[in-house]
């Protein structure tokens, strides 16, 4: 019986969603508290770990004397574990891609319409009686015809794509690692500032690409455009994105991460009404979570099978 532990502290219901995903011969091992000295606990005896939000670091890692495989339950591997910790034990790492890009792309046009509108701040006062009828025509936008800046150009910014050009919308991409993409032009990141109305964020979270958009770059793009950010919250400078904000530089910014998760209460970018801001669930859906567990339990098997395991980063 070998035993896997999920990393982070969740609901019974999602502990349930999971379970039923567990093949035989497996036992999951679940944490009752957001607790590191359980999951030391809990580690020393497992032999699989699959991570997601939480952090996978060496103080946990250190207590793992089993530990053979681990499993990353999305796609953003690179800042969630220490991998090179993992790769000096010789321990297998795998990501998984299925389930994540339908919600997260979803989820980005969510955002975009819901900041274009100003969604959330209409929604807030209407709540407190405030019946705001005509004060958001002048704010208020719409995507149709809109250029939409693609920076990064992988799987979710593809289904982005093809979600938002029945929108109306043009595209540009930025992507060292992509040369060409059906329907949109691929242009210098300066030439994708400088020309969308909206610039969504699709890339991992690397020392290359830390604070990618700094102040410098939010100055450069388009007076009045919009800031999406799906990917990983260390993209964004948020100091300077609540000053081009505050400026009138930026439309409004809409994000689902953050440089530092959880967000605690009084952000200063919570008080602003051109800004959207939900609690990095852009892949947080029932389906998403169902497919990815069925995923890595697949990969699980055919890791102990003795076949090549898929999407495997070492």
């Amino acid at each position: 019986m070998r035993r896997v532990l999920y990393l982070s502290h969740a609901t019974p219901d999602v502990y349930a969603i999971i379970g039923a995903a567990v093949p035989p011969g497996f036992k999951l091992l679940t944490l009752e508290r957001d607790s590191d000295d359980e999951r030391r606990q809990k580690i020393r005896d497992s032999e699989i770990v699959i991570v997601a939000a939480t952090p996978f670091r060496k103080p946990v890692i250190d207590a793992a004397h089993k530990l053979e495989l681990v499993h990353h339950q999305g796609v953003g591997w690179q800042d969630t574990t220490d991998h090179a910790l993992l790769r000096e034990r010789s321990i297998p790492l795998a990501f998984t891609p299925e389930g994540t890009t339908v919600g997260v792309a979803e989820h980005t046009v969510l955002l975009m319409l819901a900041i274009l509108k100003r969604l959330p701040f209409a929604d807030r006062e209407l709540r407190e009686g405030r019946f705001h009828i005509n004060a958001l025509r002048p704010v208020s936008r719409e995507i149709s015809g809109m250029t939409v800046g693609y920076v990064g150009m992988g799987r979710i910014a593809r289904a982005l794509a093809e979600r938002l050009a029945p929108f109306g919308t043009r595209g540009v991409f930025f992507d060292p690692n992509v040369e060409a993409e059906k329907g949109l032009a691929k242009v210098s990141l300066d030439e994708l500032l400088q020309a969308s109305d909206i610039v969504t964020l699709h890339l991992p979270l690397t020392r290359e690409t830390r604070h990618l958009m700094n102040r410098e770059r939010l100055g450069r793009m388009k007076r009045g455009a919009y800031l999406v950010n799906t990917a990983r919250g260390g993209l964004v400078d948020e100091q300077a994105l609540l000053e081009v904000l505050q400026s009138g530089q930026l439309g409004g910014a809409a994000l689902d991460v953050f440089e530092a998760e959880p967000v605690a209460a009084g952000h200063p970018l919570a008080r602003l009404p051109n800004v959207v801001l939900t609690p990095h669930i852009a892949a947080g859906t029932r389906d998403a979570l169902v497919t990815k567990m069925k995923a890595i339990f697949d990969n699980v098997q055919r890791f102990y099978r003795g076949e090549p395991l898929a999407n495997r980063v070492f």
